[in-house]
């Protein structure tokens, strides 16, 4: 146990009402009883991503990794670790991330045996940084993410955190803004670069996805009528967009239907009760719906579908966006499906992203206020939602490539250890 335990163990006990209220399961690999890996024929890399997002974001370096080196991949929630068994199973290890006690720490370090880390976004945890450094196992960040709210909690820590950014090998980040406040931080401004982000590449271009079909008929979706997929929801979005559903098929003569697909799983239940009448597919998957659902009103209610459900869509929405005490969430997806997407003004936490798509014409912004007008403008459109959904695409097109950047660079690692 070292000064940093004593500090973790009230801030725990205090916290504990908080994060006891969700159920959390892999308590033991928490405390570093992981799995132990086989022994390495390649080089080792250790791949970590706290939960979905970041999860996803690797798509496209994870095979570039493992076509290289012995890799492992980790993930600290629930969800996040049944998404990366999803994606990249067999092809790499997956296991769960421990917390940030020394002696997790150790026991994990001692299974997992990585020859070098890459932290995705930022995750920099002291005790496991500096377990890394003690075993001279190089770490790096790629798709380096620091928001400017997050800045500011990190900024109070500044002279406790400094030793721990600047011990990283290299941060490769999204754009300018970030790279400063990672300099400012403590990070070597000649091994801080901008490489632009990796969830341009983890989206395919397609106009179809497995699985789109089942889905609609298992909700009982009715394919000739319009339909509006809401992303990421938060707090209160369903019910706005319930509201603005009314005005959509006023305006267009005919039932708009509405599919919501919070962001958080101990969401669901507060989602349905603002969409009655609305059919859960946790109710109806793996079973055809006894034909459409008459209220128009689907709850997905799932992890790991949003994507065949944008690929639905007529509109694709947002969200996380549309109240003030949330940040955002990613347009990338839905605009790779050619959906004409909206998203809300709060999107501090994708403001980079948005605002190439939004320079570009390739993605629509609305508030509370006008967001039944906005939305309601495209539906009667046919021409403007394929104008909006090309001109996002080739957004894309144009960002690529920061994964195979990021590949080169953790490969790098290995060289210089």
């Amino acid at each position: 146990m070292n000064a940093l335990d004593l500090v973790y163990l009230p801030v725990a006990a205090l916290s504990a009402p908080f994060w006891a209220r969700k159920a959390r399961g892999g308590w033991p690999e928490r405390f570093g009883n992981i799995e132990p890996l086989p022994a390495p024929v390649r080089p080792r890399v250790m791949l970590h991503g706290v939960s979905v997002g970041e999860t996803n974001a690797s798509r496209a370096l994870v095979p570039l990794l493992s076509a290289k080196a012995d890799t492992l991949v980790t993930a600290s929630t629930d969800t996040g670790l049944k998404r990366a068994a999803e994606l990249y199973k067999p092809a790499a290890h997956v296991r769960r991330y421990p917390l940030d006690a020394s002696w997790a720490v150790r026991k994990f370090l001692d299974r997992a045996k990585p020859q070098a880390v890459a932290l995705v976004e930022l995750e920099l945890w002291p005790n496991f940084i500096r377990a890394c450094g003690a075993r001279n196992i190089p770490v790096g960040v790629v798709n380096g993410r620091l928001s400017e709210r997050s800045f500011k909690g990190y900024r109070k820590l500044r002279p406790y955190l400094r030793s721990i950014f600047a011990s990283l090998r290299f941060a490769a980040v999204q754009d300018e803004e970030y790279r400063e406040r990672f300099v400012a931080m403590g990070v070597l401004a000649e091994r801080c670069v901008v490489t632009g982000s990796m969830k341009w590449d983890s989206v395919v271009i397609a106009d179809s996805v497995p699985g789109m079909d089942e889905l609609a008929a298992s909700l009982g979706i009715d394919r000739s009528k319009p339909l509006v997929v809401a992303g990421s929801t938060g707090p209160g979005e369903e019910a706005l967009l319930v509201a603005a559903r009314d005005e959509w098929s006023a305006r267009l003569g005919t039932l708009v239907q509405l599919l919501c697909a919070p962001r958080k799983p101990e969401r669901f239940a507060d989602a349905a009760a603002a969409m009655p009448g609305c059919v859960r597919r946790s109710v109806t998957k793996g079973q055809p719906a006894q034909g459409p659902n008459p209220a128009g009103l689907f709850l997905l209610d799932t992890i790991g579908e949003l994507r065949a459900a944008y690929a639905l869509a007529d509109v694709a929405i947002v969200g996380r966006s549309f109240m003030g005490d949330l940040f955002g969430s990613d347009p990338i997806e839905p605009i790779g499906l050619g959906r004409a997407t909206v998203i809300g003004p709060h999107v501090d936490d994708f403001r980079a992203i948005v605002s190439d798509f939004e320079r570009a014409g390739g993605l629509a912004r609305a508030d509370r206020a006008n967001v039944a007008r906005v939305v309601g403008d495209l539906l009667a459109s046919r021409d403007a939602r394929e104008k909006l959904a090309d001109a996002g695409r080739d957004v894309i097109r144009t960002r690529q490539g920061a994964s195979r950047t990021h590949a080169e660079m953790i490969l790098s690692l290995l060289d210089r250890r």
